[in-house]
């Protein structure tokens, strides 16, 4: 964990230690400290929670970024050579969030840190590493969805599905045949899906390409999702929002970034 604000960092270590799905070997202020603590550590350290912003680092608004880029250019650690670990960015702001996820970055929390949001990051990271090997392997277009309509059981192209929601125990796929029933929870579903399915809400996977507006309704961003008529209108959690945005626009063009 590298986090440069002790309050920050020592709330972050006690939400991760609390979910039970992760351990803690190191919680440091310095990219110079978080080097040395992957380096000494032995065993591969599998996920590291990152600041952008660190104080009392050369170019301090970017930091963490700079940490993070020079593992991916494979130079020693500390001497080692290590395999660098999964990273999630902590941050106050989604300035940075384009080079992120061209770096690879599995996930964004936005400060302040909730419960909620961490544990939620956690499940899904979880998921996606314990996930069978031969899912992992095959591309969505090779994979189908299998879901129940009634006492029929439908199997659908992924192409078919405009989002998965969660409603208490259940999951639904939502189609152009309307919301059918499946088994699978949503963390299993994204850590299968993704990128091409995204996480816009604790109940809401969209697919991307299914997505046909964003809007501003009351100051929350709202997605207009899939062919029908209405259109179904899902909520973007807050802090989440920036993320979304950001990756809605990744692959379109006719807009800057921050415009």
């Amino acid at each position: 964990m590298l986090e440069d604000e002790w309050p920050a960092r020592n709330y972050l270590v006690q939400l991760v230690e609390r979910s039970k799905l992760a351990h803690v070997v190191a919680a440091v202020s310095s990219p110079a400290l978080a080097s040395e603590a992957l380096a000494a550590s032995p065993t591969s350290v599998d996920l590291a929670f990152v600041d952008i912003h660190l104080a009392g680092e050369r170019h301090p608004a970017r930091a963490g970024l700079t940490w993070i880029e020079s593992l991916h250019q494979g130079s020693p650690v500390a001497g080692r050579n290590v395999t660098p670990p999964r990273i999630v960015l902590t941050t106050a702001s989604s300035e940075h969030a384009m080079r992120a996820f061209e770096l690879g970055v599995v996930d964004y929390l936005l400060k302040p840190f909730t419960e909620r949001r961490v544990r939620a990051s956690l499940e899904r990271i979880v998921a996606s590493t314990h996930a069978p090997a031969q899912a992992r392997a095959r591309s969505a277009g090779d994979t189908r969805i299998a879901a129940r309509n009634g006492r029929a059981i439908v199997f659908l192209a992924v192409s078919d599905a405009f989002a998965f929601e969660a409603e208490g125990r259940l999951c639904y796929v939502h189609t152009a045949q309307g919301r059918l029933d499946v088994d699978l929870s949503l963390n299993s579903l994204e850590a299968m899906l993704a990128p091409s399915f995204l996480r816009v809400h604790r109940n809401w996977l969209v697919s991307t390409t299914s997505v046909r507006s964003m809007e501003r309704v009351d100051g929350e961003a709202v997605l207009l999702v899939g062919s029908n008529d209405p259109p179904l209108r899902i909520h973007v959690a807050r802090d989440r929002a920036a993320n979304v945005r950001e990756r809605l626009l990744t692959n379109a063009i006719g807009l800057r970034q921050d415009g």
